[in-house]
């Protein structure tokens, strides 16, 4: 039985990545010898673009070329300075030697242009792509082999904190947009040949680079392929993001929770990395996908690691409270208020009793009416610009607030539980997580509205018989809960100290388990004992001081 399941959208991807008509019907025609007759082909093929540079010269002051590239994609600097003035102005160490056009590529790229990234290509469609992501090529006459030259420049912006991951401990940098930078910042922090990185193209028009990075002797073999397997199957158009993949490659599409996990900080990304799990980058996306997942991922943060076990365990108690909270809590207080009173404290009910005494209509009614008002004000503000987007927020909530409440449209106890209940779901780290409790909140909500506390109750068993359903690539969701798993659960309700977690996660089946050396709980007894010695050895110094003093008295 195979541990994954059988993709039923298995697509053979084509050979071809540029849809063209005029280079389907070129295919892979080979460049002419006439220099003439290949540029007049890639202009039919490129078309009447304006950043379509060719311009004409004669390398060493015998040989006519032309050189073919984009404007918008290219360094010019490094084209006219360290590309076509060696070609055009015969360097010195050549001065004199004999030049046969059967050697002038080789020359060329040995011993004139040694120091670029130059290639040899006679391929048309190949030729053109690698225009189209920023090359030079160079067209020769008389010779059929054209040169491609690296010479690639795009605008991006700066490394920054990501706004969407905030934290008080931990680093400050994040991924941006560029894929190339996003890889050096995982092998800043993993300077080991077991760092590895795979990537492809998807896409037909965009042709997005895609890269899968993992550790060589940690991360399941089995998960590596069974990764390349679902992207190799992919065959859409446009890539724009990581979301797109996230899409095609998850186990369960219908479900309300996510199967695979984005970050925007690459310290996050190399934690996964070590623990055994696969990261999926791509390029023009400043996040990274991580597979397999569990649900306690989401609810954790890179800073329970980097602060003191006791304050990490503190936090991620209330953090797993506020996620419950945001979950049942409107189902409870309406199952409360219209089946189960007599729950409540006596001076308690009377008081809900009298603040829901001019409310028209049931207390469900009144809760999803409120809550639904919640999620467009939420939805508004995010949309908004960031300088009026929390004064609206804030003035918003207190304004209408007050006013429905005034108007009779629904009782002050109504909008406290609605405000806890939303400042509940703010306090899931993972807003895929926390948006599928916002949305699986509803349904819970009806069914206490029909049935009562029995409602609530059902409600819940169908989202956890659901959760315990799932799996991410071959992965059980509710892992290390269920199956239960004894070094996992150490870092599931509490995060205990890093050095009472030797291994990484079984349910990842790592190639390699340990992570503490055995050496790590001698020097941990080594440290207590020195302490010991030392308070000991404190505590000798200071009485032979005294009787030192008192004999000195003495005498």
């Amino acid at each position: 039985m195979s541990l994954f399941r059988t993709k039923k959208r298995t697509v053979k991807k084509p050979q071809l990545l540029i849809p063209s008509k005029l280079v389907e019907e070129i295919g892979d025609t080979p460049t002419s010898c006439s220099l003439v007759e290949t540029v007049k082909k890639v202009k039919e093929i490129l078309g009447n673009n304006e950043d379509l540079q060719i311009k004409h010269f004669i390398i060493f002051g015998k040989f006519p070329a032309a050189s073919v590239y984009l404007s918008s994609l290219v360094n010019q600097d490094v084209l006219n300075q360290d590309i076509l003035r060696p070609l055009m102005y015969e360097p010195d160490h050549l001065m004199g030697r004999e030049k046969p056009l059967s050697e002038l590529i080789n020359l060329i790229i040995t011993e004139t242009l040694y120091h670029s990234q130059a290639n040899v290509g006679d391929s048309i469609d190949q030729l053109i792509e690698l225009m189209l992501r920023g090359e030079t090529v160079i067209f020769i006459d008389g010779i059929k082999e054209a040169i491609h030259i690296g010479t690639r420049k795009v605008e991006k912006r700066s490394i920054a904190q990501p706004e969407t991951e905030q934290v008080i401990l931990g680093p400050r940098e994040g991924f941006i947009e560029n894929i190339s930078t996003n890889i050096s910042l995982l092998r800043y922090r993993l300077p080991t040949p077991d760092f590895q990185v795979r990537t492809m193209k998807i896409g037909r028009l965009t042709k997005s680079t895609v890269a899968i990075c993992y550790l060589k002797g940690i991360a399941n073999e089995t998960v590596i392929k069974e990764v390349e397997k679902r992207l190799s199957e992919i065959d859409i158009d446009a890539i724009l993001d990581v979301g797109y993949l996230e899409q095609f490659i998850e186990d369960n599409p219908f479900s309300p929770f996510p199967q695979t996990q984005s970050t925007e900080r690459p310290d996050k990304t190399v934690a996964n990395l070590v623990e055994g799990r696969v990261a999926v980058l791509v390029d023009g996306s400043p996040f990274s996908l991580l597979v397999p997942v569990v649900f306690n991922q989401f609810y954790q943060t890179t800073e329970d690691y980097s602060s003191r076990f006791l304050m990490g365990s503190f936090v991620r108690l209330a953090r797993i409270l506020a996620l419950v909270f945001s979950l049942i809590f409107p189902s409870l207080y309406v199952s409360l208020i219209s089946f189960n009173p007599e729950l409540l404290p006596t001076e308690f009910a009377v008081a809900v009793a009298g603040g829901r005494a001019g409310v028209p209509y049931p207390a469900v009614i009144e809760v999803l009416i409120i809550e639904i008002s919640m999620e467009i004000l939420r939805e508004a503000t995010v949309r908004l610009p960031k300088q009026v987007g929390g004064a609206l927020s804030i003035v918003g909530v207190l304004v209408i607030g007050q006013a429905a409440v005034e108007a009779g449209l629904s009782s002050p106890i109504t909008v406290v539980v609605i405000a806890l209940t939303t400042i509940g779901s703010f306090a899931t780290p993972t807003y895929t997580a926390a948006f599928a409790l916002r949305m699986l909140r509803f349904p819970i909500m009806i069914l206490a509205g029909i049935f009562g506390l029995y409602g609530v109750m059902i409600g819940v068993i169908f989202i956890f018989n659901h959760m315990l359903s799932l799996k991410s690539f071959g992965v059980p969701y509710m892992a290390p809960v269920s199956p239960e798993n004894y070094q996992g659960m150490k870092d599931v309700v509490i995060r205990s100290p890093l050095w009472w977690m030797p291994k990484r996660p079984g349910f990842l089946q790592p190639a390699n388990q340990n992570r503490l050396s055995q050496n790590d709980n001698k020097i941990l007894e080594h440290n207590k004992v020195g302490n010991d010695q030392r308070e000991d050895t404190s505590n000798g110094g200071s009485q032979g001081d005294h009787n030192t003093s008192s004999n000195n008295r003495l005498n």
